[in-house]
């Protein structure tokens, strides 16, 4: 999935699960499922910025051969990790930290949706135990691989997300974050499907 969608169904759904729908939100928990749901992706956004932005590299090269390469696969395995994130998410239950409950959760969600839709650019999602990757026959970009009906499934649950996280009135910064992270959303989905797709 899309990064803004991670963030938005990430912190939905750990409200949802927290209480009943119609309480107000409390804000340090949106705020840890949000760091939670973008950790997994944080390595590629940085990795893939420095080496766009200040190294100059071509994208072609990047996202082509940098992605794939040992070094960045083996920092993707740790941070994409089911086992990894489940440990700490255990933890946090242990001590009873809501806020770490809320980020590991979130990050938890994360994997559980990236698993089924990645179709060749996926994870080795249960290091250390493992270095296999899951090929799925679907992805939630690449339009040959059935991205054209992921992403309108991807775009209304992002919707409802939004919806939900308003209802439960998290304040005027989060509100506006969750519209940005929602028109983002959209825009990213369109791009991948109309713009950096063959005809």
């Amino acid at each position: 999935m899309n990064t803004p969608a991670h963030l938005l169904i990430g912190a939905a759904a750990v409200l949802h699960v927290r209480r009943g729908a119609d309480d107000a939100a409390p804000q340090h928990l949106v705020w840890a499922a949000l760091i939670g749901a973008l950790l997994p992706d944080l390595s590629l956004y940085l990795l893939s910025g420095a080496a766009l932005v200040i190294y100059d590299i071509p994208a072609e090269v990047v996202f082509n051969e940098l992605y794939f390469s040992q070094a960045w696969q083996q920092i993707f395995a740790i941070d994409n990790s089911f086992i990894i994130w489940g440990v700490l998410f255990a933890a946090a239950i242990w001590f009873r930290r809501g806020w770490a409950v809320a980020l590991t959760g979130a990050a938890l969600l994360h994997l559980a949706l990236d698993f089924p839709l990645h179709h060749d650019d996926g994870r080795p999602h249960f290091w250390p135990l493992s270095g296999w990757v899951f090929e799925s026959p679907v992805s939630y970009w690449d339009r040959h691989q059935g991205a054209n009906l992921i992403a309108p499934v991807e775009a209304f649950a992002c919707v409802m997300a939004a919806i939900l996280l308003w209802r439960r009135r998290p304040g005027v910064v989060l509100s506006v974050l969750v519209a940005v992270l929602l028109i983002v959303e959209i825009n990213v989905a369109r791009t991948w499907l109309f713009v950096f797709q063959d005809s």
